[in-house]
């Protein structure tokens, strides 16, 4: 087995993650990869940024993982995706986990910057990424 959750940006991408994994694993092994995609088209430029993006073609659709998928030679065996709520408790989690680093490191020279993610964290959230922003984590074989 051979996985990358959510770094996929290490092999240049989605499909340059998969190349990049396959080096490493057995004939007949599983390849995780973990990855957003958008549930529904940004309307604009702020959503896209608000989505950690810089442009739309930074994620595909989910038909356009899983077609991207087979054009590279992998069966998916297996999907495990987020929906509206597990991605509301994920992201909450981090929330709490900086408000208490904020709390223990309030002279921290990093406490400024992440008081600031703090502060538009959670409406970015509700706003962009709830609404458009999908992640899953995809069972791969090789052809």
């Amino acid at each position: 087995m051979a996985c990358c959750i959510g770094a996929t940006w290490i092999g240049g991408g989605f499909a340059g993650t998969l190349d990049l994994l396959a080096r490493s694993l057995r004939p007949g092994g599983l390849l995780l990869v973990g990855e957003p995609f958008w549930r529904q088209d940004p309307p604009d430029q702020a959503t896209v940024e608000g989505c950690h993006a810089t442009s739309r073609d930074d994620f595909r659709d989910l038909p356009g993982l899983v077609e991207l998928c087979g054009r590279q030679g992998w069966d998916l065996v297996e999907m495990v995706l987020a929906d509206e709520d597990s991605w509301d408790r994920y992201a909450a989690a981090q929330w709490f986990n900086i408000r208490a680093w904020l709390d223990a490191n309030p002279d921290d020279e990093l406490a400024a910057d992440l008081r600031a993610e703090l502060d538009r964290a959670p409406l970015d959230h509700v706003r962009y990424r709830r609404p458009y922003l999908g992640w899953g984590v995809f069972a791969l074989k090789r052809r």
